[in-house]
């Protein structure tokens, strides 16, 4: 008895020494992460920084100066076909008003000369027409339709707005004495090198009736002109 007695004893100190040692190490093995933690955040930062801050380089960007107005006044010249009377020089102006980016109003008038028709130059000394009545007056009034915007791209630094047009119209053409009802249509291409001129590029047809000649028909003379015009 005496003996477990003994045993007993011992077991139960040991047991009292052991004990409180493994809840220490429990306590510091619970401990540690929060002190991993604390240790990977430094003191004063945020813990939603970003790790990665780019850095981005701005580049400089010229926005175009387009004119905003919508008046637009200019000068043409170029060759009109003045039907069985030649070719000749034609000189004229226009002005347009730009209802929206698709859609304008024209108004031109236009000047030329007629020629000498195949009979006059055969025959030598017979003439239609007096000196007068050789010249060529037309106005149109028209409408303008924008069909296909775009840019033109000289070198690699400039670009230039333009634009391909339709244009119809109705007016009035005086040729050899008389004043005749002339509906016109064609078709154009504009180039804008600055914020307030234009250049463009036309072929025009204006159609009328006509007896000049003993039969009546219907005549077409065709126009092709280069123009310059300026934005107010």
């Amino acid at each position: 008895m005496e003996v477990h007695r003994l045993r007993l004893l011992f077991l139960t100190l040991l047991l009292a020494s052991v004990l409180p040692g493994c809840a220490w190490f429990g306590r510091g093995r619970d401990a540690a992460p929060e002190a991993v933690a604390a240790a990977e955040v430094p003191t004063g930062e945020s813990r939603e920084q970003p790790i990665i801050d780019p850095q981005v380089e701005r580049r400089e960007i010229k926005r175009p100066q387009i004119d905003t107005e919508d008046f637009e006044i200019g000068v043409y010249g170029g060759i009109l076909s003045i039907e069985d009377f030649e070719s000749n020089p034609v000189y004229g102006a226009r002005l347009a008003y730009h209802l929206t980016e698709d859609f304008f109003l024209e108004a031109t008038i236009g000047q030329s000369r007629a020629g000498k028709t195949s009979y006059e130059t055969l025959s030598g000394a017979a003439e239609l027409l007096t000196d007068s009545e050789r010249d060529y007056t037309y106005y149109a009034l028209s409408a303008g339709w924008n069909a296909l915007p775009g840019e033109v791209f000289i070198g690699k630094n400039r670009a230039y707005n333009t634009a391909f047009y339709l244009v119809a119209g109705i007016g009035s053409t005086r040729f050899a004495g008389d004043d005749l009802f002339t509906v016109s249509g064609g078709f154009g291409y504009r180039i804008l090198p600055n914020d307030w001129m234009a250049v463009h590029f036309d072929v025009r047809d204006y159609v009328y009736d006509t007896d000049l000649l003993g039969e009546k028909k219907i005549v077409n003379n065709l126009e092709a002109h280069l123009g310059l015009s300026i934005f107010f």
